[in-house]
């Protein structure tokens, strides 16, 4: 007997995969390219003294910082992901280590050229280190216990950083002992060591988060994780901002350089793909709001008709006394609850189910009721939409009903396949088989019409081969 072939989790092609990291190549590729245009062009001049527009963009990159840390935070109380919460974390701690951070130490009293340097920089590579630790953890849940102090993290990194910020600004070194050139003529690799190790090191966990990120994407399944693919080009762009704050340090000061600027491109791709799994989360709460709808239709008919053609067949055995018109009665009976379970299974079924499992439950509910053995080889890799799902369903259940009851047959075989263009369903049987150019004649008979409709609809056809006394094969292509 040919088995069913289970569903398992298909790698993507290279084409998918490929479609999937391109926007991190793009991301990588546009950093690469403002970098090697500011450090090779020696006549390139791109340094302007605007405090407002600098403002305005520490503003904006904080305020989307917040916006998609909030947002996978949501996720994670959905989900309980450990990558959720650490993302959520390390995302917060970039945000409240820009603009937030300066006006907490102004109100502090603590701008001094020292403490507002420093502490936007330790916050950073917390967070920094955060996002490289959420590329690496993948989709594992929170380990017990461990909730509430991943949860405090982030405002402990802040308390504690406030509090030694508050304690050593007497003596914290200068970070930066030169302004920012005014053009980019030359890299200036300049402050205090540790500066430069921070702005490296918070380069290095971006960059690799960027490609782990793009690693993920690129294994999940279309449209399960939007907002994943977009975090391998962010990450990539902020990795490039850290490099160009490193050669050129404009970040703590009122002069706007290219590392501004990749570093706001970086939050407008977060915001992208916040605005992106935004949608996605909204369509498919409409989705499970339309199932759940189906779902309760679906029992309303369970309970309701189904139970009432069951009464009227049974009633109908000793309430006819004609055989041939108890026969008939019976036979319409049954045909209405084949209608009535298929419309019950259509309704409350989700759409995600593999096609040949589709299949093969509603051929085994039909082969079930006429105590028929069913065999089954289905090729999971063949798909189609809901239209086309539907009406392959109803295809089935006829040419399987066909089989067992007019051709009298105790075994049917259910094939499921495709070719290099083309994809079949098969539905075989070795009973008595008819003429069908004889069956045609009759629109009513064996329900040959209605299946021709459903397979036109297709966009396909269907072909019934049969021979008397040998059997029946009913070929579905599209």
């Amino acid at each position: 007997m040919a088995q069913l072939v289970a569903p398992g989790r298909s790698r993507p092609g290279r084409g998918v995969v490929a479609t999937r990291i391109l926007p991190t190549v793009a991301g990588w590729a546009a950093g690469i390219a403002v970098t090697a245009a500011i450090l090779g062009t020696p006549y390139l001049l791109f340094a302007y003294h605007d405090p407002q527009l600098h403002l305005v963009l520490d503003s904006a990159d904080t305020g989307v910082a917040l916006l998609v840390a909030f947002l996978i935070w949501g996720r994670y109380r959905r989900s309980g992901r450990l990558q959720d919460l650490l993302l959520a974390g390390g995302l917060l701690l970039l945000a409240v280590g820009g603009i937030g951070m300066a006006l907490g130490l102004h109100l502090l009293g603590l701008e001094d050229g020292r403490a507002d340097v420093w502490l936007p920089v330790a916050i950073r590579v917390v967070g920094a280190l955060m996002v490289l630790t959420a590329s690496v953890v993948g989709v594992r849940r929170v380990p017990d216990g461990w909730a509430r102090v991943l949860t405090a993290l982030p405002w402990a990194t802040v308390a504690l950083g406030l509090l030694l910020t508050y304690l050593l600004r007497g003596s914290l070194p200068v970070p930066l002992a030169a302004t920012p050139p005014v053009s980019a003529e030359h890299p200036v690799i300049t402050g205090h060591p540790a500066l430069l190790v921070a702005h490296g090191l918070t380069a290095v966990c971006f960059a690799v988060a960027s490609v782990l990120f793009a690693c993920k994407a690129a294994q999940r399944s279309r449209g399960q994780d939007e907002l994943l693919r977009w975090l391998g080009p962010a990450f990539g762009l902020a990795a490039f901002a850290r490099l160009n704050y490193l050669l050129f340090p404009s970040l703590y000061s009122d002069w706007l350089y290219t590392g501004d600027l990749l570093r706001t491109g970086s939050y407008a791709v977060l915001l992208v793909g916040a605005a992106r799994e935004i949608s996605r989360y909204w369509s498919a709460q409409a989705r499970a709001a339309v199932l759940e709808d189906r779902r309760r239709l679906a029992r309303e008919l369970h309970d309701g008709v189904v139970q009432e053609l069951a009464y009227i067949r049974v009633e109908t055995h000793t309430a006819v006394g004609d055989p041939e018109d108890r026969e008939r009665m019976v036979a319409a009976c049954d045909r209405a609850l084949d209608e009535a379970r298929a419309a019950i299974d259509a309704l409350g079924r989700s759409t995600d189910e593999p096609l040949g499992f589709v299949l093969h439950r509603a051929a085994r509910q039909v082969a079930d009721r006429y105590n028929a053995s069913l065999e089954v080889e289905l090729d999971d890799s063949v798909h189609a939409d809901d239209e086309q799902r539907h009406a392959l369903v109803r295809i089935t259940r006829e040419a399987v009903s066909n089989a067992i009851r007019h051709g009298r047959t105790e075994r049917v075989r259910l094939r499921l396949e495709r070719d290099q263009h083309r994809r079949r369903l098969l539905v075989l049987d070795e009973g008595q088989g008819f003429d069908p150019a004889t069956v045609k004649r009759n629109t009513t008979g064996y329900g040959l019409t209605s299946m021709e409709e459903r397979a036109s609809a297709l966009r396909g056809s269907v072909n019934i081969d049969s021979v008397p006394g040998r059997g029946t094969t009913v070929a579905v292509t599209w």
